[in-house]
């Protein structure tokens, strides 16, 4: 299929589902709208997973319908009560409340009988051939497969041997349950798949009461109709499934007749949305956890600082469609950006810290000094910040041989310090290598912001940080993890295309009265971009900031 990029500066908000939904209430198929979420607990969900749980949830919500949250618990040997508790934790967060907690394995024994009543119809039959052996006999896109051996055994002995694979006379893969449908079909996914396979194993809700499980394809279409599920929503890959789904539901004789509907994934660029993947990425040790900042899981994407309001929004705006694209990250950008604006709090920090005394200003001193808490909404108020003879300034904003059109510090020249005074370069101190430890500079007292000091212009303002009450703290800015933004690629192993430099981690200062701050509590620092208090490595005297992502991008999300 023809990849289609998203472009940069385009959205769209459509979603032929709801046309769907509302043709079906006013023809009087269905009187109330069910929907559900089914993740399978074997990791943690991801921002492919949130523009699901939108879908689905907001669905039922404006029309007035009900949405269950269904555990596709039907493989225990990569399931985890970890995940399941993990995935509630982020609907919730997300802003979202099910109304009726389920799981698949809630069915277990109605799907067991379901599927004696195949075997009954002769619709079904155990198999002895190997998942290789199975694979091999398939066929492919242009020959049909090969009828198994064991295709014909009789209902008796069907019936005999499913039973004596649920007592457990079995070894793991010596036998399947196979639907006996048209091995010649087009649709591979009819060739006969499996329904059920053997495996003992703990499962983490039923114990050792089971060893034989059903397939996804088997066990979801009979979820949903159990559950009266009216519209079953699932990604285009699913789209050749259709048909089992459909023959499930008809040869199991289930009451009520829900219907799949499939739309495109959420494809973004730089990052990756295989749980496969992100799995490999936590077992190497590439990153701490499923909720690394750099991850995006949904606990990722929150421990980074992304707001459920962002996400919501994100998801609606890329809107539900069938055709394949990649969405620009800098749109998931653009939303956080556009909710933290008039949230969050604008104050100083220097993460790459320069001293500079002023040499000029009375010693001892300490003035404070009046600063808009955010200049976009006044009612954020003011703060009061510290100012003395010695503060911090960025590395960055000092240059000792500075190219044309450069405006902030060098020798001789004079810049605003935000909030303050004006500041002159006078004196350039060095170590033993060379390299700028601190500048000697005087000020101006005339020019105090908010005096109305008209005297002269600078084109320059830097930020500072006051050195005696500065607050020690960790920042930690990210790239993407992957280099490029195809996430398979034949040619080299995904590891090998990791980013090394996913993560920078500087030391330097904030303002005392972030001293208080706590875990998830979200800052706008001057010139650095948006900020997130790390709920994990701060506290105990230690405070980490997340970068959320920077003040400014080249997407525009009206053009």
């Amino acid at each position: 299929m023809e990849r289609l990029v998203a472009v940069e500066n385009k959205t769209s908000s459509s979603n032929f589902i709801k046309t769907i939904v509302e043709a079906d209430l006013k023809a009087g198929k269905v009187s109330e709208i069910v929907t559900r979420f089914p993740p399978e607990p074997n990791g943690y969900l991801h921002i492919g997973h949130a523009k699901s749980i939108c879908l689905n949830f907001e669905l039922a919500d404006e029309y007035k319908g009900k949405t269950n949250l269904r555990f596709d618990d039907t493989n225990p040997l990569k399931e985890d009560t970890e995940y399941v508790d993990a995935i509630q934790e982020d609907v919730r967060w997300l802003g979202f409340e099910w109304d009726d907690l389920r799981f698949a394995s809630d069915y277990f024994e109605e799907m067991y009988n379901r599927a004696v009543l195949l075997i009954k119809k002769g619709k079904a039959y155990v198999c002895d051939l190997s998942a290789e052996q199975i694979r091999e006999t398939r066929g492919t896109l242009t020959e049909p497969g090969q009828h198994s051996p064991y295709r014909n055994r009789s209902v008796e002995e069907n019936l005999d041997l499913f039973a004596r694979m649920r007592a457990g006379e079995f070894k793991d893969g010596e036998k399947v349950l196979r639907a006996k449908i048209d091995m010649g079909s087009p649709n591979i996914t009819l060739r006969d798949p499996v329904l059920y396979r053997i495996s003992h194993t703990h499962h983490h809700r039923t114990g050792d009461a089971w060893c034989i499980y059903p397939m996804y394809d088997y066990a979801h279409p009979l979820g949903d109709a159990i559950e009266g599920i009216t519209h079953s929503i699932c990604t285009l890959e699913f789209e050749d499934h259709r048909p089992l789904y459909d023959w499930v539901i008809a040869e199991c004789e289930m009451d009520a007749e829900p219907h799949q509907y499939e739309f495109a994934r959420l494809n973004l660029t730089n990052t990756i949305m295989s749980k496969r993947y992100l799995k490999m990425l936590v077992d190497e040790g590439v990153v701490d956890a499923w909720d690394d900042p750099r991850m995006p899981t949904v606990s990722g994407l929150r421990r980074k600082g992304f707001t459920a309001e962002a996400i919501r929004a994100f998801c609606r705006e890329i809107g539900v469609a069938r055709a394949y694209s990649v969405v620009d990250e800098r749109m998931l950008e653009h939303f956080i950006r556009e909710d933290l604006k008039l949230k969050a709090m604008r104050t100083m920090a220097v993460i790459k810290p320069l001293k500079v005394v002023i040499t000029n200003y009375p010693e001892g001193q300490v003035e404070m000094l009046d600063a808009e808490n955010n200049a976009e909404n006044e009612e954020m108020g003011v703060r009061q910040i510290p100012f003395s003879r010695e503060i911090y300034i960025e590395q960055d904003d000092f240059m000792e041989n500075p190219p044309s059109k450069y405006f902030r510090l060098f020798p001789g020249n004079e810049v605003r310090l935000k909030h303050a005074y004006f500041i002159t370069c006078q004196e350039v101190i060095k170590d033993a290598e060379g390299q700028v430890t601190e500048l000697r500079c005087t000020y101006d007292p005339e020019t105090k912001s908010g005096s109305g000091f008209t005297g002269r212009k600078v084109k320059g303002t830097i930020h500072w940080v006051e050195a005696s009450q500065a607050v020690p703290a960790e920042f930690r800015l990210f790239e993407p993890l992957l280099l490029d933004s195809e996430e398979e690629d034949d040619e080299k192993p995904f590891l090998e295309r990791i980013n090394p430099n996913s993560v920078e981690v500087l030391e330097g200062f904030v303002e005392p009265n972030m001293k208080e701050a706590a875990g998830q509590d979200k800052f706008q620092f001057f010139r650095h971009g948006y900020f997130n208090v790390d709920p994990k490595l701060s506290g105990q005297g230690r405070i980490v900031f997340n970068r959320i992502v920077s003040l400014k991008s080249s997407f525009d999300a009206k053009a």
